[in-house]
């Protein structure tokens, strides 16, 4: 005997909420949806949908237990807020002076944001992306827009030259809108992603690295740099070091609120440490390891051009940023033979197949490989 499956979908049909009823023709289910409150079809999305009401939730569980599996994936939303991350401070938003006609973010979606505790990276992303999509629909209600209008908008991104993660951003900014701040969890799932490009990371040797910190003078900037090589760190986990993550007497450096708001332990190099003590006692830093002219923290743009200059003075002609050296820093360890696993521990990757992606780039086995035309 076959299983019988209804998926539920959240609809918007006119400015109303539905709940959409997918299933595979059978008599018998078609039966009992006809006993629910006000059914009508849909041509636009092919399929049974009837009001959305907490009433109406209840009784399709109701009068389809035990004929068939109600799959409820697409409708009832999972997760919570991100654990481990601080709220995220988004004043700056609500108190900005906004030229004439310019539409803002609304106040339910920074209230949203906040609650979930989305990491401020997220929060700008994800504001600045949704206001370009509200602007561009000025003078519309923002639940009669369909899917085909957001269809056309992320087209006409990708016909900009906007990038598949510019694209991917602007699309996720507008999910939170609808699925998150509305209450309608996957209502866009025939909204189509750019494609996924595989792209294998770039990476420095060894001596170019090594050149790139030799030839930097300003100790401060040097030590930027061995830091983000040697523990593998992001531009932001950098700038928020501070003395007491340095942990000498076990050789680690703690991370806190890494990526997704988690701590974990990189390791330490035993060289960069006696240069780390002299400098900590000629500078005193008072709260961050690195801290600019005037104190506090310092600026990623600042990272980006210490490491981009450093770059030029070792000779290196391609473009060279932060997240270029912990991608050297995996593909360096994979190459002396550390087990993928570490790596994936020491980067703070959540799955392996995100670390695996070093394996394509690791060129020490490749070496070793007779090319046939010798």
């Amino acid at each position: 005997m076959k299983t019988r499956q209804i998926t539920l979908k959240h609809l918007l049909i006119a400015g109303r909420k539905y709940i959409g009823l997918q299933f595979y023709p059978d008599k018998v289910v078609q039966a009992l949806v006809k006993e629910l409150p006000s059914p009508r079809w849909s041509e636009q999305y092919r399929m049974v949908f009837i009001p959305n009401t907490k009433e109406n939730v209840q009784l399709i569980f109701r009068r389809f237990k035990g004929v068939a599996w109600v799959n409820g994936q697409y409708f009832f939303r999972t997760g919570g807020a991100k654990k481990g991350n601080p709220f995220p401070d988004v004043e700056a938003y609500r108190h900005r002076k906004l030229s004439e006609g310019y539409r803002p973010c609304p106040e339910s979606y920074l209230e949203k944001l906040e609650l979930k505790r989305y990491a401020m990276n997220t929060v700008r992303t994800y504001v600045g992306c949704f206001e370009a999509f509200i602007n561009h629909f000025k003078d519309r209600e923002l639940l009669e827009i369909n899917e085909l209008e957001i269809r056309t908008y992320l087209q006409q991104l990708i016909r900009e030259g906007k990038s598949d993660s510019t694209v991917n951003q602007a699309l996720n900014s507008i999910k939170f809108y609808y699925e998150v701040v509305e209450g309608m969890p996957n209502r866009f799932y025939e909204v189509e992603r750019p494609h996924k490009k595989e792209r294998l990371p770039e990476v420095l040797s060894q001596e170019q690295v090594l050149s790139m910190i030799r030839k930097t003078r300003n100790l401060k900037h040097r030590y930027i740099i061995s830091l983000l090589y040697s523990a593998g760190l992001r531009r932001g986990e950098l700038l928020n070091l501070e003395p007491r993550d340095i942990e000498s007497n076990r050789m680690l450096i703690r991370v806190r609120e890494g990526k997704g708001g988690k701590d974990r332990y990189t390791i330490l190099s035993e060289k960069l440490l006696l240069e780390l003590r002299a400098y900590y006692k000629e500078h005193r830093p008072k709260k961050y390891l690195f801290e600019g002219e005037q104190g506090g923290q310092y600026s990623t743009t600042s990272v980006a051009r210490i490491v981009s200059r450093a770059a030029k003075w070792a000779g290196i002609r391609k473009r060279v940023t932060p997240h270029m050296l912990r991608h050297s820093f995996a593909t360096h360890l994979l190459e002396n033979g550390t087990d993928l696993r570490y790596i994936q521990s020491l980067l703070g990757h959540n799955s392996s197949q995100t670390t695996e992606i070093y394996t394509h780039v690791a060129t020490k086995n490749l070496n070793k490989i007779k090319n046939p035309l010798d």
